[in-house]
């Protein structure tokens, strides 16, 4: 077997195999042979078949079959020895064969990687943005936690800033539920409404009057929302209890119950702690804004040209179902912008040593346990304990994906970090919505 490749142009070129019938001859004749022990044919005992009869019959098919596989194989080899960087994988360029020649010859297409040259300095700065814990934001968490952690005052009479007990009936959709709401959830016309009545006090009134939020009115009838909005009937609420939550005192008892005893001492530390969190809570969502505008300026300032006439015949043939070469072209024109970044992303992790291997993914996985175990306030499991957790996920294919496509992109993104060329944005949460989700 001969194989020789020429190039097309930078992006595209053909492989050429020539087979000679001494490369396959002899794996034809072997299983022709086992077919004259297996083949079932009238007339004849199994095991008993001539070999003249096998070879008219089923040798042609075999033949096909055997030069197939011997193809495929020898073009992944050669393209291995080779270290050919393309993409896809080779297009049969030839329609007919005739199988009946004793030298065949085969020729493939095939795509090359385009060469990359990635620049990580963009002439004006990508933003990195830090969500920063204002006054307002640390001050409404103090408030939380003094709230979560107070006392109920029973109190006779409904005013603003109470919290209420109440049945909510209507015998026409079918509703009888107790909920729990605070009066800064009703609208005003309504809140002014009820103001001054006692428990068991009871006021009728139309669903879409009572609250402010949709949510609110499923969650107090616990309906779903869809169906809380189409209630068009008037709702009776009896009020069961009325509460006023004192706030608890900021005192070292407030801060052990929140944080453990002893880990923070004071209203100071308190509000470095609330801060700290804050940012951390707001990480993640900052980190995905960051990934993504590094990628879309890598796609787009990176010249990528990519062998689209190859790909397109590709996407064509490698497709599960039949598709015509249209949808094929429709198809590569929602991959491209993909394609490119896989293409970057694949120069990033070869040329910089980020690839994940077995080690890294036992130790990133033993990490993520702890982490999680910890966050749901388990106790750290033993060593061996551990390991047997860990062993059950990594037995799954699915997770090692995942895992592996997660300790990539955290990679990918610290490596952004250390090489990219950014601005430092430091804005309060209501500051990042604006300038990230302008309405």
């Amino acid at each position: 077997m001969k194989i020789s490749i020429s190039k097309k142009n930078k992006l595209s070129g053909k492989i050429s195999v020539v087979v000679e019938k001494t490369d396959y001859e002899s794996k034809v004749n072997d299983v022709l042979k086992r077919y004259t022990k297996t083949a079932k044919i009238p007339g004849f005992r199994k095991g008993h078949i001539p070999m003249g009869l096998v070879k008219k019959q089923y040798g042609n098919a075999v033949k096909v079959d055997e030069i197939n596989k011997l193809l495929d194989s020898e073009l992944k080899k050669y393209i291995q020895d080779e270290k050919l960087d393309i993409l896809g994988g080779p297009i049969p360029s030839y329609e007919t064969i005739d199988w009946d020649l004793e030298t065949i010859n085969f020729d493939f297409e095939i795509g090359y990687t385009p060469e990359l040259k990635l620049n990580f300095k963009p002439k004006k700065p990508i933003v990195r943005y830090e969500v920063k814990a204002d006054k307002k934001s640390v001050d409404n968490q103090i408030k939380n936690i003094q709230e979560q952690y107070g006392k109920l005052i029973s109190k006779s009479k409904i005013e603003k800033g109470f919290e209420i007990t109440a049945n909510f009936i209507s015998e026409v959709d079918e509703i009888n539920n107790s909920s729990m709401f605070k009066t800064e959830s009703l609208k005003p016309a309504f809140l002014k409404k009820i103001v001054g009545l006692k428990v068991n006090d009871e006021v009728s009134e139309k669903s879409s009057k009572i609250f402010k939020e949709d949510y609110e009115l499923s969650r107090n009838l616990k309906i779903e929302l869809d169906k809380a909005k189409e209630i068009k009937s008037d709702i009776t609420i009896i009020f069961k209890e009325i509460n006023v939550r004192e706030p608890a005192d900021l005192d070292q008892e407030l801060f052990d119950k929140v944080y453990g005893k002893g880990s923070v001492k004071n209203v100071t530390e308190l509000k470095n702690k609330l801060s700290n969190d804050f940012i951390k809570q707001f990480e993640n969502q900052t980190d995905q804004k960051l990934m993504n505008d590094s990628i879309e300026y890598l796609i787009e300032s990176t010249k990528i040209n990519l062998p689209s006439e190859f790909l397109v015949k590709w996407m064509q043939l490698s497709s599960e179902k039949k598709i015509t070469q249209e949808e094929a072209q429709a198809e590569y024109e929602k991959s491209e912008k993909g394609m490119k970044y896989q293409l970057i992303e694949s120069k990033i992790i070869i040329d910089n040593k980020l690839q994940v291997n077995f080690e890294d993914l036992k130790g990133f996985t033993t990490e993520l346990i702890k982490n999680q175990m910890l966050q749901y306030g388990q106790a750290a499991p033993d060593e061996k304990e551990l390991e047997g957790i860990v062993a059950r996920v990594m037995s799954n294919k699915d997770e090692i994906k995942r895992l592996t496509e997660q300790l990539t992109s955290n990679r990918i993104l610290e490596f952004f970090k250390q090489n990219f060329n950014y601005k430092l944005k430091k804005v309060s949460y209501d500051e990042y919505i604006k300038e990230v989700y302008p309405s």
